[in-house]
């Protein structure tokens, strides 16, 4: 499974001058929690950062600054974190470990952006392939269980010891409170 299969393909933007309110608007409206930030209209339109509502929870809100002094540039994540659209889950969880971030910008092999993928789709990545181990394995014991018959163990055979044998207690040696029921 490569991330080109994982990465959300529509991708919510937003101009790096806008305001910051309107970045909360527009991921409440289209319930995700990051905008990649572009900047360009005539030479056409670049990446240039993520923000994210993390972002707006800890560069401004707690800071206490008023959303109204700031555009969504003054907060937005400028270092891009990509990986191509061929990359596995390993290689993207890699590259999150070591760039501490939570999403990446997936691109093509033009170096254009196709998607994002986040923690929580390489999260539902994972545990799916975990669910399918766990039905394989599930699988393999119905399968054994029907093409082996069931071996009968032998009937159990007294065994006795040498009297004396060290460690073991006489007969005449337990409490009458300790000795079986009979009957």
């Amino acid at each position: 499974m490569n991330l080109e299969s994982l990465c959300q393909r529509e991708l919510v933007t937003i101009d790096t001058n806008a305001p910051l309110r309107q970045a909360a608007v527009r991921m409440r409206e289209c319930h995700v929690g990051a905008l990649l930030v572009t900047e360009g209209e005539d030479q056409g339109v670049r990446a240039v950062g993520l923000v994210t509502d993390r972002d707006l929870a800890i560069e401004v809100i707690a800071r206490d600054i008023a959303p109204s002094e700031l555009r969504v540039g003054h907060i937005a994540t400028s270092a891009i974190v990509t990986a191509p659209g061929s990359a596995s889950v390993q290689e993207a969880v890699e590259v999150m470990a070591r760039a501490g971030v939570r999403r990446l910008l997936v691109t093509d092999g033009e170096h254009g952006v196709i998607g994002l993928v986040s923690v929580d789709d390489l999260i539902d990545a994972i545990s799916a392939e975990l669910a399918g181990l766990a039905r394989a394995l599930r699988s393999s014991i119905a399968r054994e269980t029907s093409e082996r018959r069931a071996v009968t163990p032998p009937t159990p055979r007294p065994v006795f010891l040498p009297q004396g044998t060290p460690g073991m207690a006489s007969w005449s040696s337990i409490p009458a409170a300790a000795s079986l029921p009979t009957g």
